[in-house]
């Protein structure tokens, strides 16, 4: 393939990424969140993430547009705290992920043999394994050695198994590509192997990485909200998670306390489903038949 053609490849794949409605308004709308949570830190003095700001428990209010936690904070500046730390631990993750996942497959699915043999197995142990109750069993021991993670250590932690399945869909995808004629051509013309698995497979693959990203982001916000609610989150950091997790060892929904989880938990849905319509778009980019609407 020449250099002309992988541009224009690769605008046509950005076009067919502009032109996707679903994916427009996925993305449109999870931005819009992120700004907001920008305006809003902007806005707001840091003091009022600080314990004491307020009085606790103070219902939504003009002063406190989205109320108090116990602690006397203000749940709107944590809130846009935690949807601004998700995310990073979200991008963590799937980078990360996505990065180690798609080198392994690229790697094992294009030299195959014993190489593919070790990679292939080696996926496939860590795919047979529960990763949420190893991250779990991980998190739990590094609290009970008093360290406290932070929301890129969590990101870390998450990546560990953050990279199975890309590692497994970009395998299969390898496995047909070097098939095709134009890899046959890069070979008898003197290309290195490293060389044409960039140059020439990625490409074809943007696609297909760019669902398994999203795919792999929505699992870390969920993840990462899992340890958090079990109390094994990032402790000295806000997130979705932990601002669940105080309502939820608060006992708020019995005391009435609705505007402590209500919030947090109406933007933990906002975000998850903006990134499951961005995720759909992309699905019906790379399988037009899987178009509904």
């Amino acid at each position: 393939m020449s250099k002309t053609q992988k541009i224009t490849k690769m605008f046509k794949i950005l076009a067919s990424l502009r032109k996707n409605r679903k994916v427009v308004f996925g993305t449109t709308a999870y931005v819009l969140a992120l700004f907001i949570s920008v305006f809003v830190l902007l806005n707001y003095p840091p003091s009022s993430k600080k314990i004491g700001y307020a009085e606790p428990l103070l219902p939504p209010s003009p002063e406190h547009i989205l109320g108090t936690d116990i602690l006397g904070r203000e749940m709107i500046v944590l809130l846009a705290e935690a949807v601004i730390n998700s995310t990073i631990i979200g991008l963590t993750a799937a980078s990360i992920g996505v990065l180690v996942g798609s080198l392994l497959g690229f790697v094992g699915g294009y030299y195959g043999g014993r190489i593919d043999y070790v990679s292939r197995v080696f996926t496939d142990v860590f795919l047979s394994v529960p990763s949420l109750l190893f991250l779990i069993l991980i998190s739990s021991l590094i609290s009970s050695l008093g360290k406290q993670l932070n929301i890129v250590e969590v990101g870390l932690l998450i990546a560990l198994f953050a990279w199975t399945w890309p590692a497994r869909q970009v395998r299969a995808q390898a496995l047909s590509l070097k098939e095709r004629d134009f890899i046959y051509l890069s070979e008898i013309s003197g290309e290195r192997k490293l060389e044409i698995i960039i140059r020439e497979m990625m490409p074809h693959m943007i696609p297909w990485m760019t669902a398994s990203f999203v795919n792999a982001f929505m699992s870390a916000i969920l993840t990462e909200a899992g340890l958090s609610i079990l109390g094994l989150g990032p402790q000295t950091d806000m997130t979705l998670g932990m601002l669940l997790w105080w309502p939820l060892n608060n006992a708020a929904m019995y005391r009435g306390l609705w505007w402590w989880w209500i919030f947090p938990l109406a933007a933990f849905i906002y975000m998850f489903f903006s990134l499951y319509i961005v995720q759909i778009g992309i699905t019906e980019i790379i399988n037009p038949r899987s178009r509904v609407v």
